[in-house]
């Protein structure tokens, strides 16, 4: 490949650096005015060892205190109704439940408490048969911001909630088991 004298000349020459500024860099926000949270799986260091099974809490060395907070589920359940004992009317399939064990942990590490939920196996349900739609109503980002924005333009105080049974306010259209019960008794 024959080079002209020219094009040998621009290669030779290599590009002017770019002008830098001579001005101090710092960064746009201070770190100092801000507390970095840890997200639940960094904060996880592996110390709980939790049950999996009904079977593993009550053979833990901590099955009294799983004991109790199963007990504190049950009463939960009990005290807001959320379920009544019928007898199997053959023509609906039951649908199983199962135990999830988690300990929950304070900031500082310390155990709070054991935390016992008793849920349903939903995924054993099929559409159109046992439900026919699903809805979780949950906030977004952008509805978050509206609210931290209001709170900081009307100088209000913002506290979450946790509501535990916030599911069992939700109404069902599905066939009552009790309707169902009496129909064919």
């Amino acid at each position: 490949m024959v080079v002209e004298p020219e094009q040998d000349i621009a290669l030779a020459i290599p590009p002017p650096e770019p002008r830098r500024s001579g001005r101090a860099r710092r960064s746009a926000i201070n770190t100092d005015d801000y507390v970095i949270y840890l997200q639940k799986s960094e904060l996880d260091l592996g110390e709980d060892d939790d049950p999996v099974t009904f079977k593993q809490a009550v053979q833990s060395k901590n099955a009294e205190k799983w004991g109790e907070a199963m007990e504190a589920e049950l009463k939960s359940m009990s005290d807001n109704a959320v379920w009544d004992l019928v007898e199997p009317t053959g023509r609906h399939k039951s649908i199983g439940c199962k135990w999830v064990f988690k300990t929950k942990r304070c900031a500082d590490g310390t155990i709070e408490r054991y935390k016992a939920r008793l849920v349903a196996k939903g995924f054993t349900q099929k559409e159109g048969i046992d439900f026919n739609e699903t809805f979780s109503p949950v906030s977004t980002k952008d509805a978050f911001r509206i609210i931290m924005a209001l709170v900081a333009y009307f100088n209000m105080e913002l506290h979450q909630m946790d509501v535990k049974t916030a599911f069992l306010n939700g109404d069902l259209e599905e066939e009552n088991i009790h309707e169902a019960a009496r129909r064919i008794h």
